[in-house]
This record gives structure tokens, C-alpha cells and sequence, in this order.
């Protein structure tokens, strides 16, 4: 058995049981990355201090053997991050569509796709059946 063989499975021994990398790890490397380089840029002295301070949390998560907690937290940052991803995708994707308005139903707050261009209109929500009148 060679040095590289040795380690190779010195790594695997250590790092069983670990919790490794999730999506919060990334969006922390991420935000640790853009903190360094601003303070490179700009030579502000906190800025360094606060992106390893963000390193080092990642290798604490990345490292650590409470993998509820470790889960737990990667779930409330899912949470948040598919509603500020969800938003952005939804006005592209609005931006984009030029033979149709969107519109929320009062009652339901359900999103109504209608046709452009055909003035004042009386939308029904297929949801809750509310009726209400929009120009497009």
C-alpha cells in the first residue's frame, strides 16, 4: 500500500459520519468569495475578517457529525431561496411573455395568465370562481 492509497483511505475513515456540502454550503462559499474580493478591492479591513469567518463556518458545517442540525439549517435556507429564486423566475419568465398579462386573483392570490391586447376584460379565477374586470 503507497502514501496516496494510504491517505485515500485515511480521508474516507475521517470523513464518514460528516455531514460534507449542501446547497447553504455553496451559497456560503459563494458569499465568502465576493466578501474577499471586496475586500481586496476596496482594502476595508472588515471585509476579510468576515469572509473567513464565513470559511470557517463552512468547514465547521462541512465537518460536523450533527447532520440533523447541519440538515435542518440547509432546509430553512431552502425555504427562503427557492422564494427569492421563485420570484426572479416568475418575473423573467413575465418579462418575457409578451401575448400575455399576468394577474393575481383578489380573493385566492392565485396567478392568472391572460391574453394582451383585448381591453376590458372580466377575468373568473379558476381556482375560487371569483370574477373581477382588468384591462389587458
Amino acid at each position: 500500500m503507497n502514501f496516496f492509497s494510504r491517505f485515500q483511505y485515511w480521508l474516507q475513515r475521517f470523513f464518514y459520519g460528516r455531514y460534507g456540502g449542501d446547497q447553504l454550503n455553496w451559497a456560503l462559499l459563494i458569499l465568502y468569495l465576493l466578501l474577499w474580493l471586496l475586500g481586496v478591492v476596496t482594502r476595508i479591513v472588515v471585509f476579510p475578517i468576515l469572509s473567513w469567518l464565513l470559511f470557517f463556518l463552512v468547514l465547521f458545517r462541512m465537518l460536523s457529525r450533527n447532520t440533523a442540525k447541519r440538515w435542518a439549517e440547509n432546509q430553512k435556507f431552502l425555504r427562503v431561496w427557492n422564494k427569492v429564486k421563485g420570484f426572479f423566475t416568475t418575473r423573467a419568465a413575465q418579462w418575457r411573455d409578451k401575448d400575455h398579462r399576468y394577474y393575481k386573483c383578489p380573493k385566492c392570490k392565485n396567478k392568472l395568465r391572460v391574453p394582451r391586447g383585448k381591453g376590458k376584460i372580466q377575468i373568473t379565477c379558476p381556482v375560487c370562481r371569483t370574477e373581477f374586470i382588468r384591462k389587458t
